[in-house]
Parts: C-alpha cells; structure tokens; sequence
C-alpha cells in the first residue's frame, strides 16, 4: 500500500512538473535570460557569447545578460547552471577544457547528462607557429627535425590540459616523435618565451599570433582544423601536410540544463542558428579567429562525447595528470 500510495504522489508530482513546464515553455520567453560564461570578461568564450545575446537579446524580446563566473577551469559557472532550473533562463557558454576536464579531475557535475545541449556556437582552429630561428619550414621537415635533433625541442602549452597542450602530445603521438612539453599560465606567456626563443614550437589561436606571423617574428607551419582557416588561407592544415586525420579545433557551446523542455531547446536553436547566419555576426566573429557554428542541438550532443572520448585517450595515453 505504502509503495503504490509513493508511486502514485511520484506520478502526481512528475505530472504536475510536466504541466508547468508545458505552459512556461509555451510561453517563453516572458522575462530575462541569463547565459553564464565561466570565465573572465574577454577572451574568446566571453567575446562569442556577448555577440550572440546581443542578437538573441533582439530575437526574443527579452534581454540575454551575460554573467562572467570564473574559477576552477570553469567548472564554478558550469556547476551553476547544472543546478539551475530548467527552465530556458539560465544557458552557459563553457570554455575549451569542457569536454577534457571529465578525464583529469573530479567534476561536481556529469557533463553529459546534467546538460541539454543547444547549439555549437563557434570553432577556433589553432595555429602551428615555431620561431624562424627553428630550421623547418613544413610539418615534415618539423617531424624530421625532431627525430634527428640530438637536444630536445620544446613545446610550450598555455596550460596543464589546454588543448592547446593536448594538440602538442596528439601531435607527438602522430608523429612518433617526442618535443617536451613546457607548462605556462596562459597564452600570454607561451607567445612571450617563443618570441624569445625559450621554446621553439607552440599550437596557438590565430588571433594571438597573426601579428607576429605578419612581422615575420614566428613562422606557421599549419593549421590544426579539418580546412584550412580564411584568416590563413596559404597555410596548409597539418593533415595536409602529412599527418591524415589529425584536427584539433576548439569550439564553444551554448548549453541548458538537463530536462529543459525540447519546445525551449528547439526555440533557442532556431534564433541561434539564424543569429549564426547573420553577415554582421559571422564577421564580427571572423575577426577575432572564430568560425561560426550551427547545426542542430542533437548533433552538438554527438560532438561532445566524441571530442570527451578523443581527448580521453589523448590524456590516458600521454599520462597527463591534473596539477
């Protein structure tokens, strides 16, 4: 008696929930979105997410505010919006280490099921650049290079488990080769102690170093996407360039959490998607090294688990351990 009087208030309860997200999500949107940016304002993440709520603050009628909560490699503003109604008010933008972080530490979330995905917002190919004093001028002659150098040649990484680390051992692994692996805090100082000569090799983003590839002052040797980037167009990708199937591409993803209704899920697609299209938006983006997404949300849900078991492997293989 007790067990079906418990399944039967289950059933009023879960019916009840259903009935009011049903007229909310027929509603929607009647009052302000929030979309979370688990990092500090600028950057890429930061940047890609104020474009696109200006333009979905319009679609909707409603204002999109974009809240900055960084910490502990995002995971702080993604656990915010892991807890969060839902209901369509609150989305987040997570940074890169998105799908790496579930394979070096602990996560307070499930970041495949806690999480309805909604649209990939954008890609951002990185760039292979070395300094010109390095004697390569292709991905093969780099390959070459490394294998008969007696000293070793030094890659510089933003970061334990950045992708733009991960790119460097997947690179190693590809090529059977072994450049050593040099950690700093950020982006700011790998460009830094390349321009220096400290390090010889670095996968970067195009904005970082476009500049210095201009002046002459590094030299790049390939993109890491699957195409070649607009912003490089005479620079070969590193699949090209001897290295079949090798891409490595960071994206952003706008996403709600888990059990927000799919009429929400479907109405934030289509705007976003038209938003995506728009010419203002894709240059806006283009500028600063991002190419537009799109697509569905079911497919952004594929992309991620796949890119959590590449980098998996990637991690496991190569013995990367959080710091």
């Amino acid at each position: 008696m007790y067990a079906s009087r418990k399944l039967l208030n289950w059933f009023c309860v879960t019916a009840l929930w259903l009935s009011m997200a049903g007229h909310a999500s027929a509603n929607y949107p009647d009052r302000p979105i929030k979309m979370v940016v688990p990092v500090a304002a600028g950057g890429g993440t930061d940047f890609t997410a104020r474009v696109l709520a200006e333009k979905l603050s319009a679609a909707l009628a409603q204002p999109v505010v974009v809240e900055n909560r960084p910490g502990a490699s995002g995971n702080i503003g993604v656990q915010q919006v892991a807890l969060a109604a839902p209901d369509g008010y609150t989305l987040v933008m997570p940074i890169t280490s998105f799908p790496i972080n579930p394979s070096l530490q602990k996560l307070p979330f499930d970041t495949v099921k806690d999480f309805s995905p909604v649209v990939l917002a954008g890609t951002l190919p990185l760039v292979l650049v070395v300094h010109p004093n390095l004697p390569a001028r292709t991905v093969s002659e780099l390959i070459t290079l490394v294998k008969n150098k007696k000293e070793s040649i030094n890659f510089a990484n933003s970061g334990n488990g950045t992708t733009a680390h991960l790119a460097g051992e997947l690179f190693n692994r590809m090529a059977g080769i072994r450049m050593v692996s040099v950690n700093y805090k950020g982006g700011g100082p790998a460009v830094t102690d390349l321009l220096g000569g400290h390090v010889q090799v670095y996968f970067s983003t195009i904005a970082a170093v476009s500049q210095h590839i201009e002046a002459g002052r590094l030299r790049a040797l390939a993109v890491t996407g699957t195409t070649r980037s607009p912003e490089l167009p005479n620079v070969p990708t590193v699949a090209e360039s001897g290295l079949p199937g090798f891409d490595v591409t960071a994206w952003f993803g706008i996403f709600a959490p888990a059990r927000t209704p799919p009429s929400v899920i479907q109405r934030l697609n289509a705007e976003l998607v038209k938003i995506l299209a728009m010419p203002d938006v894709r240059q806006k983006l283009a500028n600063h090294g991002v190419q537009p997404g799109g697509g569905t949300s079911e497919a952004l849900g594929s992309f991620l688990i796949s890119e959590i078991d590449k980098w998996g492997k990637v991690i496991r293989e190569s013995g990367i351990r959080a710091e």
